[in-house]
């Protein structure tokens, strides 16, 4: 059987199919009751023993880090029950893997899925260089 990931579809913030759902962390939530809460509100399922997979970082603004930067936990589970839902997030779909190229996705979906299934990999970086922002993946 062929793996299956719960994609967004038609994500209304980013205007482009993006594979993650998320959000914040609440005062005094964990990381992972922030991603039970946070799968539970986009797209129905309840979620068990997510995994951290691997961090995203990159500028808040202007390419400049010391305008500070985002930090993005990648959790991944295969433990779930109920069915998809859409939400004001967007819609939401199974696609199999091998049908994610047939999507526009966001730039670096590829890359990421790379982080976050490859055991050797943990982290995904944008690096700026004046308007030229490149990916590294370690």
């Amino acid at each position: 059987m062929e793996t299956k990931c719960c994609f967004k579809i038609e994500s209304k913030r980013i205007g482009k199919a993006t594979l993650f759902q998320g959000g914040h962390v609440e005062m005094g939530e964990s990381f992972v009751d922030a991603v039970i809460h946070e799968m539970k509100e986009e797209t129905g399922l309840d979620i068990k023993n997510p995994r951290l997979a691997g961090v995203k970082q990159f500028p808040v603004r202007d390419g400049k880090y010391e305008n500070g930067r985002y930090i993005v936990f990648l959790f991944k589970t295969n433990e779930f029950t109920g069915d998809i839902i859409s939400s004001d997030e967007g819609k939401m779909e199974w696609v199999e893997i091998s049908k994610m190229s047939e999507l526009e996705t966001v730039d670096d979906l590829e890359e990421l899925l790379e982080v976050i299934n490859n055991p050797e990999l943990t982290e995904f970086q944008y690096l700026v260089e004046g308007d030229n922002w490149m990916v590294s993946v370690k």
